[in-house]
This record gives structure tokens, C-alpha cells and sequence, in this order.
């Protein structure tokens, strides 16, 4: 960039870096809500709780199914991060 267009584009600087803001902060909350390890973790909890005994087979295997669907899903989204060439 040569000065002048740096001088002409200066009053925009604001607004780029709002928006660069704002990018890393949907990127950081999209890598958290897609993070797998949190769900692995509460299966391993559940499958915990029911070897215990503190939980019986129906709501051991619905809430199974809820977190096996979230895994399908996080997977699903990072497949489709991979193709678009995301990190």
C-alpha cells in the first residue's frame, strides 16, 4: 500500500478492526462449541455413572444418544471446515 491510499483508507481503520474483532471471537466460540473432548469426557462420566448403578439403562442410553449426535455433528462440521481449507 503506498501512503496516499494508507491516508485515504485511515478513516476506515475503525471499522476493519471491529470486524477483526469480531472474526476472532466468532472463531474462538466456534472452536469451543465444536470441541469433542468435552463430550467424550461426559461419556466417559456417564458410562461412570451407570457402571455405579446411579443411573439406570433408559436414561443412560437417551443421554447417550444426545451425545453421540453432538459428536456426529461436530464431526460433520469439521469435515466441512477441512474441505473449505480451514484450519
Amino acid at each position: 500500500m503506498g501512503l496516499v491510499t494508507q491516508i485515504l483508507a485511515l478513516p476506515a481503520a475503525p471499522v476493519r478492526g471491529i470486524w477483526w474483532v469480531l472474526d476472532k471471537v466468532v472463531q474462538v466460540a466456534e472452536d469451543e462449541y465444536y470441541d469433542p473432548a468435552p463430550i467424550q469426557e461426559e461419556l466417559v462420566t456417564l458410562e461412570r455413572a451407570r457402571a455405579e448403578g446411579s443411573l439406570d439403562e433408559e436414561e443412560f442410553e437417551q443421554r447417550e444418544d444426545q451425545l453421540l449426535q453432538r459428536l456426529e455433528e461436530i464431526r460433520a462440521y469439521q469435515l466441512r471446515k477441512a474441505g473449505q481449507g480451514g484450519p
